[in-house]
């Protein structure tokens, strides 16, 4: 599982920030940040959301499941879901 740490830097790189500053998006410290990025702390799947959602990719993405970077499209159920809710 540790493949997935180094996509957390690439993905943190590319946007050219650091630890500290995607840490203070999703509500943690820059060293909890750097323990999943080291693969010393496992990720939950609500940072896995927050992490996929903040770089506008998919968690398949994340965890090496997919090179595709792109999120998938919302299904169609969603969608009518969303606008349900409005």
């Amino acid at each position: 599982m540790g493949k997935d740490m180094n996509r957390l830097k690439e993905l943190r790189e590319d946007n050219d920030l650091v630890q500290r500053e995607i840490a203070s998006e999703l509500g943690t410290s820059q060293r909890s940040y750097s323990y999943y990025e080291t693969n010393q702390t496992v990720l939950t799947e609500d940072i896995l959301q927050k992490i996929a959602n903040y770089y506008n990719t998919s968690i398949d993405y994340i965890l090496y499941r997919t090179d595709i970077r792109k999120p998938y499209p919302k299904s169609i159920v969603e969608e009518e879901k969303e606008e349900i809710e409005v």
